[in-house]
C-alpha cells in the first residue's frame, strides 16, 4: 500500500487477471432484486478535468470515473471525494433501469475523502433504501465488497477486516481511522468507489486496493458518521487536527533526558504548526504528550480504544468528537506535569504557507511581462510525478516540507515559476523556480502583493528581487504595458492574472 497516494483502482485491477470475485456463500452474479443492499445502490458517473499547475491558465484533457454510491437520508448519495474531484459534470444512474439524472455536489471534504451528492430531482431516488451504518465492526469481522455488473446485478466479494488503525488518506498529510481488509476483487468498470457492507449495513467505502496483497483500505463507518454529523451543521467545519509532529520515546536514554520517571509514557513533540489548535492550547516543541481526554498515551503515540484496541491518539482529536469542543491533555514539560486544553477545530487555511491540495478551483497566478508568478502548493510540486520530492525544484520542496519552521508571519511563498519568451524577457529565459522577495521595493507575501507592486514601477522599470541567482530582474514597465495583448494572443492566455480568493479544502 503506497502511503499518501491513491491507487487508481480501475487501472490497478485492469492489469491483473488472476483475481476471483466469486463467493463460496453468495454467487457474484446473484440478481440485484434478491439482495437487500441493492436498493441502496446507484452508479455514479463523473466527468473530471484537472487543472494544469505548470500552465495554471489551462486545464488537462477531461476524463471519466465510474463508481458506486450509497443512498443516505433526504434523497442524497454518499461517495468518495476522489470520485468527483475537479468534476465538470456528475450524474446518477439506476443500476437496473440505467435511468440517469444530473447531480450536484452538496458537500465535499477531501481530507476525509467523502462527498454527498444530490440529484436534480429527489424523486429519482424514490423507492431507494437509505443505508444504516454498521457500528460493531472489529478486527475479524466478515464483510462484503459490493460491485455492480453491467446488467445491474450485484456482485459480492467476501472479505475480512484485518486491521483497524489511523492510516494515511489520499490527501497529503491527513491520517484518519481506516479499516484494512483482505478480499480478492475482480475489475469492473464502475469500481472507482465501492461500498463495503457488514450484513445489510454500510461498513465503509473502499478508497484504495493493492492487487498484489489483495488488501483494501476503507473509509470506515466512524469517519462517515462524523462527516455526516458535520455536514448537518452550518457552516461546515472539517475534521480537527492537533497540528503537531511527534517522535516516539522508546529509547531509555532519551526518556531519562526528558525527565520521564517510573511508568510515565508519552510522545515527544517535534514541531507545532503555526495557528494550529496545538499552538492555541499552549503546547510547545519539546513537550511530552502523556494523556489525551483521560487516556494514557504510550511511547509510540497509541492509546487503548475499547473496540479497536491500540490506535493512534489522533483519533481522539480528529474523529471521536465534533468541532467546537475541547480535549484535556496532560504534558510533561521540563520535568513538571502541566494540564492544557486542546480546542477541537480544523486548521485555519490562512495559516498554511503551502497548501497540500488545490481541488475544484483554478490555481492562482500573475503574469508580469512574461514572468509567471505563483504561490507554492503541493499540487504544483506533484506535477513532477510520483517521485516529486526528488524531481521537483529542491528549494521549493524544502519550503513545502518545512513550512512550519518558517516565521509565522511569513505569508504565502510566491515564486517565479517560469518565463514566457517575449520581447520583455530576452535574456531571462532560463530563470525559474525562484522565490520572490521583493518587487519594486515591496515585500512579497502573496500574489496580491505582486499585483499591487506592479502598479508602482521604479523610474520606469519593474525591479524583481529573487532569493537566488540571478538575484535581480528588470523589466521595462512601458514595454510590459505595450506587449500585454500580444503576450495573451501568443500563448492563448484567457487573462494575465487569476487572483480569485482561495477556498478552504472542505466545502
Amino acid at each position: 500500500m503506497t502511503p499518501f497516494r491513491t491507487i487508481l483502482f480501475a487501472v490497478a485491477l485492469a492489469v491483473t487477471g488472476n483475481l476471483r470475485a466469486e463467493s463460496p456463500s453468495e454467487p457474484a452474479n446473484k440478481p440485484a432484486a434478491t439482495l437487500p443492499v441493492a436498493a441502496s445502490l446507484v452508479r455514479v458517473n463523473s466527468t473530471n478535468q484537472a487543472f494544469n499547475f505548470v500552465k495554471p491558465w489551462s486545464k488537462r484533457p477531461p476524463f471519466t470515473r465510474r463508481g458506486i454510491g450509497v443512498v443516505i437520508d433526504n434523497a442524497r448519495v454518499l461517495v468518495t471525494a476522489e470520485l468527483i474531484a475537479n468534476h465538470s459534470y456528475v450524474e446518477l444512474e439506476r443500476p437496473a433501469s440505467s435511468e440517469k439524472i444530473a447531480a450536484e455536489v452538496e458537500r465535499v471534504d477531501y481530507e476525509s475523502n467523502l462527498a454527498i451528492l444530490k440529484p436534480q430531482d429527489p424523486k429519482f431516488l424514490s423507492g431507494a433504501r437509505p443505508v444504516q451504518l454498521a457500528k460493531d465492526v472489529q478486527v475479524g469481522s466478515e464483510v462484503n465488497v459490493v460491485q455492480l455488473e453491467n446488467t445491474g446485478a450485484v456482485a459480492l466479494t467476501p472479505g475480512v477486516v484485518t486491521t483497524i488503525t489511523v492510516a494515511p488518506y489520499p490527501a497529503d498529510g491527513v491520517a484518519l481511522l481506516a479499516y484494512r481488509l483482505t478480499a480478492p476483487l475482480q475489475y469492473r468498470d464502475n469500481s472507482f468507489t465501492m461500498p463495503v457492507f457488514a450484513g445489510d449495513r454500510l461498513a465503509g467505502l473502499l478508497m484504495r486496493y493493492d492487487t498484489r496483497s489483495q488488501s483494501a483500505d476503507l473509509v470506515p463507518g466512524a469517519v462517515i458518521s462524523s462527516f455526516l454529523a458535520r455536514a448537518a451543521r452550518q457552516p461546515y467545519t472539517g475534521f480537527p487536527r492537533a497540528g503537531i509532529a511527534f517522535a516516539p520515546t522508546r529509547d531509555p536514554q532519551f526518556r531519562r533526558y526528558l525527565g520521564m520517571t517510573g511508568g510515565q509514557t508519552g510522545v515527544y513533540v517535534v514541531s507545532v504548526a503555526h495557528g494550529s489548535p496545538a499552538e492555541k492550547s499552549g503546547l510547545k516543541k519539546g513537550d511530552v504528550v502523556m494523556r489525551v481526554d483521560g487516556s494514557d498515551i504510550d511511547e509510540d503515540g497509541n492509546y487503548t480504544h475499547p473496540d479497536y484496541g491500540k490506535i493512534p491518539f489522533s483519533y481522539l482529536v480528529s474523529t471521536a468528537s465534533l468541532p467546537g469542543g475541547e480535549l484535556p491533555i496532560r504534558v510533561l514539560r521540563n520535568g513538571g506535569v502541566i494540564d492544557l486544553t486542546l480546542p477541537l477545530e480544523p486548521r485555519d487555511p490562512s495559516t498554511i504557507l503551502s497548501e497540500s491540495a488545490i481541488v475544484d478551483r483554478a490555481p492562482r497566478y500573475y503574469i508580469l511581462g512574461g514572468l509567471v508568478f505563483q504561490e507554492l502548493s503541493r499540487s504544483y510540486l506533484r506535477e513532477w510525478g510520483g517521485d516529486w520530492r526528488n524531481n521537483a525544484p529542491a528549494r521549493l520542496v524544502y519550503l513545502d516540507e518545512f513550512q512550519d519552521e518558517l516565521p509565522s508571519d511569513r505569508g504565502k511563498i510566491v515564486f517565479l515559476s517560469q518565463v514566457l519568451p517575449a520581447d520583455t524577457t530576452v535574456g531571462y529565459e532560463d530563470v525559474g523556480a525562484n522565490v520572490v522577495e521583493r518587487i519594486n521595493g515591496l515585500p512579497i507575501r502573496s500574489l496580491e502583493d505582486v499585483a499591487e507592486a506592479a502598479k508602482h514601477p521604479l523610474n520606469g522599470f519593474h525591479k524583481i528581487e529573487l532569493e537566488a541567482d540571478p538575484g535581480v530582474l528588470y523589466l521595462d514597465a512601458a514595454e510590459v504595458g505595450r506587449t500585454a495583448g500580444q503576450l495573451r494572443s501568443s500563448y492563448g492566455l484567457p487573462a494575465v492574472e487569476n487572483l480569485s480568493d482561495p477556498a478552504t479544502k472542505a466545502h
